[in-house]
């Protein structure tokens, strides 16, 4: 196997600050994995082994439930730790990582983890960052659910998602993986019916547009307004 490159890490947020050296010794303990479109790169309550840095791609975290469901907890793009277990006090991974289109990404044992937060403050600082974000936004969800009519919910998670992986078209802003409404569904807490239902009736004014796994917001500041309250439900 060819030799990493520490050019592959040294400008993500995670690895600011830290020498040459340093980078050259992280990434020098790493493996590169392909992970096929569907697969998984790790299985919640599978021991954790390793930690994962996310090259190329886009990865669905999703989490089990006691009655046998699942729930999409979020999508992590290009550059972001996941499998972070240690982080959490867990020797098991708390969800599953599933590939949403074919990835690349680095692993390192977990046993690493400890060692390189203590060696490099700045990579410890960056992890507990992502940690903190992650229950943060969990806490949001929770609070969404709790308090937003299901129209709001919808919005709220599309955006987000264009946020983090938008790719401009001659449409609009596209979800850059794919995504079903099955999917939406399972990040909103609701039903594929009313996720169809209210996609439906989006197109029909025009704020999305939406094909086989395929979502494209056309008007991302009407559909902000919609999220936000400040628009005439559907």
């Amino acid at each position: 196997m060819s030799r990493l490159d520490r050019s592959l890490i040294a400008s993500l947020s995670a690895f600011q600050g830290l020498t040459s050296a340093e980078l050259d010794r992280m990434v020098s303990q790493a493996r590169s994995l392909r992970i096929a479109r569907n697969r998984a790169v790790f299985e919640q309550e599978q021991d954790a082994h390793s930690f994962f840095l996310l090259l190329d791609g886009h990865i669905r975290v999703v989490k089990s439930t006691a009655e046998g469901g699942e729930v999409t907890v979020r999508y992590i793009g290009p550059g972001e730790l996941m499998g972070i277990a240690t982080a959490l006090g867990r020797t098991t991974y708390p969800a599953s990582a599933i590939a949403a289109v074919d990835c690349v990404v680095l692993a390192w044992p977990s046993t690493l983890w400890s060692e390189f937060a203590s060696a490099y403050p700045s990579f410890g600082a960056s992890t507990y960052q992502t940690v903190g974000n992650r229950l943060q936004d969990a806490h949001t969800r929770v609070v969404e659910m709790s308090t937003e009519h299901v129209d709001r919910r919808v919005a709220h998670a599309l955006l987000k998602l264009v946020n983090q992986t938008g790719r401009k078209t001659e449409e609009g802003l596209m979800i850059d993986f794919p995504i079903s409404r099955q999917d939406i569904a399972e990040m909103t807490g609701t039903t594929l019916h009313t996720v169809s239902r209210l996609m439906s009736a989006w197109e029909g004014k025009g704020l999305v547009r939406s094909g086989r796994q395929k979502v494209t917001v056309v008007e991302p500041h009407r559909l902000l307004m919609l999220a936000e309250g400040r628009a005439q439900k559907t």
